[in-house]
């Protein structure tokens, strides 16, 4: 069969900190990145703890979460830390922009 893709090592530790430095719950995570009628608290518990991998569309939001998609890469690439300061309001959510660009 096909060849498997590398999995990047530290992206539950990333997509953890998002979350904790924008202060929000699991829950609050996922109302604020509007996927509430896809994602539960305990899939995102497995992506911080690393039982699972956020699908493309989860990355993107959460890249998004941050300040822009332009966050994808420092999500994505081992060798890139996340900045040191996350530019997002957590009190404005991101769902309201994904469906404006639609």
């Amino acid at each position: 069969m096909g060849q498997s893709r590398p999995k990047p090592k530290r992206l539950a530790e990333k997509v953890a900190k998002i979350r904790s430095k924008l202060g929000l719950s699991q829950n609050e995570m996922i109302r604020h990145i509007g996927l509430s009628d896809q994602l539960t608290q305990n899939r995102i518990s497995a992506y911080e703890l690393g039982e699972r991998e956020p699908p493309l569309y989860v990355l993107l939001a959460y890249a998004r979460a941050c300040g822009g998609g332009e966050f994808l890469e420092h999500l994505i690439d081992d060798e890139m830390d996340l900045p040191e300061k996350i530019p997002a309001n957590p009190k404005k959510n991101i769902s309201n922009k994904r469906r404006l660009s639609k």
